[in-house]
């Protein structure tokens, strides 16, 4: 089952059965000396690499999973699929004092949603147990297109 299958059906996973990996990057950047390291280096949707989900930690720190969950729950008012189907979720940093830092993009830089989406995004967030802050930051590089959507988002939006 796919990620983006667990955020649109949760009660589908039972204790006889486990979710398929999901994808994980760590960022080739490394952090300046002194810095406060993620706990997460970095996550993006465009990995082949395969690694274990991260379950909750024990210490109640908030999970990628959940995170990703609480990001579907956010709509382009324009497009009926939510945006981190829409890919344009580019990475997710989670911090073990309970930070999450968010780079996302718009489809385009003249999107009528731009002031409200990441909003949108820090508020569904910061509801997820476990997260003390999120900070969403607006990239435009590399630029959006289509690519980046999930067969999920192609098939609601009939764009194959």
């Amino acid at each position: 089952m796919s990620t983006s299958e667990k955020v649109h059906d949760p009660d589908m996973l039972d204790a006889n059965h486990t979710a398929e990996p999901t994808a994980a990057v760590l960022n080739a950047d490394h952090p300046a000396e002194g810095a406060d390291k993620p706990r997460v280096e970095s996550w993006t949707p465009d990995n082949g690499d395969v690694a274990a989900p991260e379950p909750a930690a024990a210490n109640g720190v908030a999970s990628e999973d959940a995170v990703i969950e609480a990001i579907a729950t956010v709509h382009d008012p324009e497009i009926p699929v939510n945006i981190y189907e829409l890919g344009l979720i580019y990475a997710i940093d989670l911090y073990d004092d309970g930070r999450v830092k968010i780079e996302m993009t718009l489809t385009a830089p003249n999107c009528p949603s731009a002031q409200e989406l990441p909003v949108q995004v820090k508020e569904a967030v910061e509801k997820v147990p476990g997260v003390a802050s999120a900070d969403v930051e607006i990239v435009w590089d590399p630029p959006w297109d289509m690519s980046r959507m999930s067969d999920e988002a192609r098939l609601a939006l009939n764009m194959f």
